[in-house]
């Protein structure tokens, strides 16, 4: 019997997770990339050090994911443990950081990871092709625009891995959003996650301290509180603190036009402590803040900016604003500066198995699916999980 032909649309993470397990013994396999490479958004996140994974217990690690249930069947397939082991059996070892995120050794470059997995594609017998620009749909068939022209294919199955609306310059620009929705099939705007907020700083404020960090604060924004550190830029805040409270803080700004979240600059230090030392009256408030709950200059400049002369001299005010400091966002970061999108297509427009219900034997996964994530290794996991699932699909068929 002649093998079926699979194309794959996107050279992204889930892609080349699909490529490199997919059994080609019983399909005939095509990546079709829009760049001159694959793997770019994989390469791009990997500047600051290529998080992997995380190594926290599968049961914790699951329901960072909203919605859980959605993701839930694909980490199940293949969860972080297993995606460590697999990468580690294509010849990348590994280590678990301080934070407990998982990374390649410290002289193993992204590009080194990204060049094994597509060795272990081009051993599998897939196909790559670059340069290859899904257009659309000429009737049931794939258009394309090539350095040879317009390509029309009609394959036995699709899989769209187009990757959401964030860092452009990768690839992944969510143009494609608008062909599916005529398509008649349900479509979400694209929306910044893992990204800076705005906050409508003074401009005393932010020329004295754009750029400067709190560190060892956490911050809360309804019933999710993370600690960490946060860099003050012209447009707000940003930081791996703030990132991981993308999803709440956008559902208020969905809801109210605005968000509210709270710093706590002391979070090892109980209230009752801190007014403990503010009531030394052998110490102005100021020297108090700064020498004996060590408070950094920029800590202090933001409680000063949010707070009036006589509020400042009042301990059990002072004593609770640093334990529950309230700023008011107005917004998230520009979309192409977010880490990640959610959006897309909407998740009630896939089976399971990822096929879209509206088109029989086109499938969709990763980043174009309406799910969201934070950073710590969480994102590239998903994309791995439904990649590998998928092509699990695809064998046992």
């Amino acid at each position: 019997m002649s093998k079926k032909n699979i194309s794959i649309i996107g050279g992204g993470s889930s892609a080349l997770m699909f490529a490199a397990i997919i059994n080609t013994n019983k399909f005939n396999v095509t990546i079709y990339e829009k760049g001159n490479n694959v793997g770019r958004k994989f390469l791009v996140a990997g500047d600051g050090g290529l998080n992997l994974t995380h190594s926290e217990i599968p049961e914790e690690f699951i329901v960072k994911y909203t919605p859980t249930k959605f993701i839930k069947p694909y980490f199940q397939k293949f969860n972080n443990y297993n995606l460590i082991n697999w990468i580690n059996d294509i010849g990348i070892e590994t280590f678990v950081g301080s934070s407990k995120r998982v990374f390649p050794l410290k002289d193993i470059k992204p590009i080194t990871v990204l060049n094994c997995i597509i060795d272990k594609i081009k051993a599998n017998h897939v196909t790559i092709k670059t340069m290859h620009e899904w257009t659309g749909w000429d009737n049931n068939n794939l258009v394309f625009k090539s350095p040879l022209g317009p390509i029309n294919l009609g394959p036995d199955f699709t899989i769209f891995a187009l990757g959401g609306a964030s860092w452009s310059v990768t690839g992944s620009d969510g143009k494609w959003l608008g062909m599916f929705a005529e398509k008649g099939i349900k479509t979400i705007p694209f929306q910044a996650s893992n990204c800076g907020f705005q906050i409508n700083w003074s401009e005393s404020f932010i020329n004295e301290n754009e750029g400067n960090f709190l560190k060892n604060i956490s911050i809360s924004c309804g019933s999710l509180t993370k600690k960490g550190e946060l860099t003050i830029t012209k447009l707000g805040l940003e930081g791996g603190a703030i990132y991981a409270l993308s999803h709440k803080i956008r559902t208020q700004i969905n809801s109210l036009n605005e968000a509210t979240v709270f710093i706590d600059f002391k979070p090892i230090i109980t209230q009752q402590a801190i007014l403990r030392k503010l009531s030394n009256e052998s110490k102005s408030i100021a020297d108090i803040l700064r020498f004996d709950l060590n408070l950094t200059p920029t800590q202090i400049a933001l409680i000063k900016e949010y707070t009036s002369k006589e509020e400042y001299n009042n301990i059990e005010f002072i004593a609770e604003k640093i334990k529950n400091f309230p700023l008011k966002i107005i917004g998230t970061a520009p979309i192409d500066e977010a880490i990640s999108t959610v959006g897309g297509i909407a998740l009630n427009e896939v089976t399971e198995n990822l096929e879209l219900i509206k088109m029989s034997h086109s499938f969709c996964m990763g980043e174009m699916l309406d799910w969201d994530a934070p950073t710590g290794g969480y994102l590239l996991q998903a994309n791995f999980s439904m990649g590998f699932y998928l092509a699990d699909y695809f064998n046992n068929l």
